[in-house]
């Protein structure tokens, strides 16, 4: 029998939003499962802009969300950097840099922490973060991303150009975002796995990382979706939807 639905993780871009714009009738969904007294919690990698800064865009587009509701993977990150007193080589993008910004840097970093930074991916930082990993840094992702949505299509993520780093420093990044097991379960808190239902439109990040958490995944047709991607995981999706409406229509309905 399938246990009750208690808790929904959702995704944030390309599931409820691509850039500034929100998928059609995401806003007015997000509210059906608000009246439906569910534990909402949003998960997301996003490293292009700081905790405040995305919350604030995503009550401009006219999202009902609080702040704590959010669980962002720079979150975990700092968290990481502040327990092992790392000194860290910061590869995010300028408007996430408010997130680290008291936390302690030098000439000498001993880690390169590294996120979604299109304007660092050039070959002098990235040169710059293999040199210290041959000295001995770590290197920590903040996701591992292959791929997201902009407006003109889809465009690289971090995760080519962390390879890249490991393929030439033979140092392997500790991942800290989706879709390791731990960001799924430290998202979650002490909600039951069977519980909970996560929504998104990256089949491995979202999906696969939360079913290999105990969790189901509702994976949505929008955003970074490619035709066929349901068909690259296993076990496959608990159930494809075409947006993130449809998907609140089968969470509601207790058909997943």
């Amino acid at each position: 029998m399938t246990r009750q639905i208690t808790t929904v993780l959702i995704d944030l871009s390309g599931t409820l939003h691509i850039d500034n714009t929100a998928i059609p009738g995401a806003i007015q969904a997000l509210n059906r499962l608000r009246n439906a007294n569910l534990s909402i919690k949003f998960v997301t990698n996003t490293t292009k802009e700081s905790s405040n800064y995305l919350y604030e865009r995503l009550i401009k587009l006219g999202f009902d969300l609080r702040k704590e509701e959010i669980f962002s993977s720079l979150v975990v990150a700092r968290k990481l950097i502040i327990s092992q007193r790392l000194k860290p080589m910061l590869l995010i993008d300028p408007a996430a840099m408010e997130d680290f910004q008291d936390l302690a840097t030098n000439d000498t970093p001993n880690a390169v922490v590294i996120g979604l930074a299109p304007s660092k991916f050039n070959y002098e930082e990235l040169n710059k973060a293999f040199k210290l990993l041959l000295d001995g840094a770590s290197l920590i992702a903040i996701h591992e991303g292959r791929y997201y949505k902009r407006p003109d299509g889809l465009a690289l993520g971090p995760g080519p150009f962390i390879k890249g780093l490991e393929y030439a420093s033979n140092v392997k990044a500790k991942v800290v975002g989706k879709p390791t097991i731990g960001f799924f379960k430290a998202a979650l808190e002490e909600t039951d796995p069977t519980q909970a239902v996560m929504i998104g439109d990256d089949v491995k990040d979202d999906v696969a990382g939360a079913q290999a958490a105990g969790i189901r995944g509702i994976l949505v047709q929008t955003g970074k979706y490619r035709t066929g991607d349901e068909n690259t995981i296993t076990p496959e999706p608990a159930r494809v939807c075409a947006s993130f409406v449809e998907a609140v229509d089968s969470i509601l309905s207790e058909s997943i």
